[in-house]
């Protein structure tokens, strides 16, 4: 909530957050990047499924990863050359605090010379080595079931999940990631969306798609 934000938030239209993500990162510079960081980390949103998918299939606005909220400064730690600026309820504040960074879980990832940001990492709840879902603390999975990895090693979120997480805006986008992945997930897959989806979600359109016997 704004409200319970501290001050100093500047506001921050489509727009101009648009023309301040147009040098982002890909999943590859940022695996290049992030390699050896002890930190589960995974790529995650739309980029996440295009590399369950096997390739990009649509442009991508920006590239958000996801890191366990405590093992964040590792992350931090390794790209020492840019600014991380806390993002919550359309602010941007660039002078970060603890208190910022405890009462939200978004981060923007800016190049100093340019103004420009690379990389949005989510702070992710979790407890130890269990990821906690931020829609509904009581999903609590391993990380070695939330996290998939390419061929060539960059780390993910899973499918199943991913989807869980745009199924909230259901924005054009959000539907044809929908539709394109579903045909490649497995009967475990569609299972796991669907409960998810059911307990997160009730009634959500996507769950007739999900129906054992509906075709992909």
């Amino acid at each position: 909530m704004t409200e319970a934000l501290p001050p100093g938030g500047v506001e921050l239209t489509e727009a101009e957050a648009e023309a301040r993500w147009t040098a982002a990162w890909t999943p590859a510079q940022a695996a290049a990047r992030l390699a050896g960081v002890a930190a589960p980390w995974c790529v995650a949103g739309g980029w996440a499924l295009d590399l369950f998918r096997g390739g990009q299939t649509r442009e991508h606005s920006d590239l958000e990863i996801a890191v366990p909220a405590a093992l964040f400064p590792g992350i931090r730690a390794r790209l020492t050359e840019f600014e991380f600026d806390v993002v919550a309820s359309g602010q941007v504040w660039e002078a970060t605090t603890p208190e910022l960074f405890e009462l939200t879980h978004q981060t923007w990832v800016r190049d100093p010379s340019t103004g420009q940001y690379l990389l949005d990492v989510f702070r992710e709840p979790h407890d130890g080595a269990t990821w906690i879902c931020r829609r509904d603390p009581s999903i609590r999975l391993p990380y070695t079931e939330v996290i998939r990895h390419t061929a060539d090693g960059i780390p993910y979120l899973a499918p199943e999940l991913a989807l869980l997480f745009k199924a909230k805006a259901l924005r054009p986008k959000d539907l044809r990631d929908f539709t394109g992945t579903l045909p490649l997930l497995d009967g475990a897959q569609r299972r796991t969306l669907a409960g998810l989806l059911a307990r997160v979600h009730p009634g959500h359109s996507w769950l007739t798609a999900l129906r054992p016997g509906r075709p992909g």
